[in-house]
């Protein structure tokens, strides 16, 4: 799950950064979140619905999932079909420039056509400053890919990813290891999912 730190602020421009925003303007935001659909996307830097990001896949071209939190990036990937998605890799975090550099390192090796990011929206459906982080990432990862990407709710993805992890009976180092990808993986999966039970509608 995305936490925001006092750093990862001071790095965001203030237009990105909703700390800096004036009161009113934060009203006004998690206000329009309350009205925006949970699932939203981002292409070539606009955002769009889940469809739109369906239509806009190259076929046969991989996803990849990504669970952002202040220190890492837990990657998932899926197969070609776009069916399946498993753990790809967890890029530890130091400057975002760095960080979407392996990223997207990562996309061309495997062919990706878009991203899915973890959006960590409020249980009750609001948008706080971590959403909006989130938002923020990606908007500045559009700026160097064209790649469309989708903002998928992660709520309650940690929680299932450590509890997978409990009862495959890892141990607390290695579930530290693999939480971010696992989590990764969840929010892929979820998309996958809808996204297959769109197109037999």
């Amino acid at each position: 799950m995305l936490r925001v730190s006092t750093t990862d602020y001071k790095q965001m421009s203030k237009a990105d950064n909703p700390l800096l925003w004036p009161t009113s303007r934060r009203a006004g935001a998690r206000a329009s979140a309350w009205r925006e659909r949970e699932l939203m996307t981002v292409t070539a830097g606009q955002v769009l619905d889940l469809s739109a990001f369906a239509a806009a896949l190259a076929p046969g071209r991989r996803l990849i999932g990504i669970d952002a939190g202040t220190k890492t990036l837990g990657l998932a990937l899926s197969d070609v079909s776009r069916t399946i998605a498993s753990g790809l890799e967890t890029i530890r975090r130091t400057k975002f420039t760095a960080d979407a550099t392996r990223l997207l390192a990562l996309a061309d090796t495997h062919e990706v056509a878009g991203f899915v990011i973890g959006w960590p929206v409020s249980l009750d459906g609001s948008e706080g400053p971590r959403a909006q982080a989130t938002r923020a990432l990606a908007r500045n990862l559009g700026r160097l890919s064209a790649r469309p990407m989708l903002l998928w709710d992660e709520r309650l993805s940690t929680v299932a990813a450590e509890r997978a992890l409990l009862e495959a009976d890892t141990s607390r180092r290695r579930r530290a290891e693999l939480i971010d990808k696992v989590a990764a993986t969840l929010i892929l999966q979820g998309a996958l999912d809808r996204m297959r039970h769109a197109e037999r509608r």
